[in-house]
């Protein structure tokens, strides 16, 4: 990941970024450890579930778009965290075998009235799965460190 302050975030800027495969020992361990779930845990109750097959937790695909995003678009050097997200939408199943690449679009960037060394920058953020489709969005805000003054 490279260096990217506040300022580089543009209002407007869609990017395309990396992407991740889904490993179905993956989804079974995360939903045995966190949502036990049958369509998420046992390949053949699942077979016979609404699903027709075995899905991902939609936990497991968020945290699957955060390190995505923490690798491929929040910077080490200028990311301060997040308050929170809005709008978290599991819009289609996650499989087994799907490749997830991660989409961002910059909503808004504003500097910190009270630490003007900072911003909050406001991002759509889309999980595109095989075949083009979006299958998460949410928007994400983060805390970002605007560049250091030249001495």
């Amino acid at each position: 990941m490279s260096e990217k302050w506040f300022e580089d975030y543009v209002v407007g800027t869609t990017t395309e970024h990396g992407s991740v495969r889904v490993e179905e020992a993956e989804v079974v361990d995360f939903g045995r450890r966190f949502d036990p779930q049958p369509f998420h845990v046992d390949r053949e109750a699942a077979a016979d579930g609404p699903y027709g097959g075995l899905i991902a937790s939609g936990w497991h695909t968020c945290a699957l778009m955060m390190r995505l995003l923490a690798q491929e678009y929040l910077s080490p050097v200028s990311s301060l965290g997040s308050p929170g997200i809005d709008e978290l939408r599991w819009l289609r199943p996650v499989r087994p075998g799907d490749e997830l690449a991660l989409r961002t679009t910059v909503q808004e960037a504003r500097l910190s009235r009270s630490k003007p060394d900072r911003g909050l920058v406001r991002t759509h953020v889309e999980l595109v799965g095989t075949g083009g489709a979006v299958v998460l969005s949410l928007l994400a805000m983060n805390l970002v460190r605007a560049r250091p003054a030249q001495r």
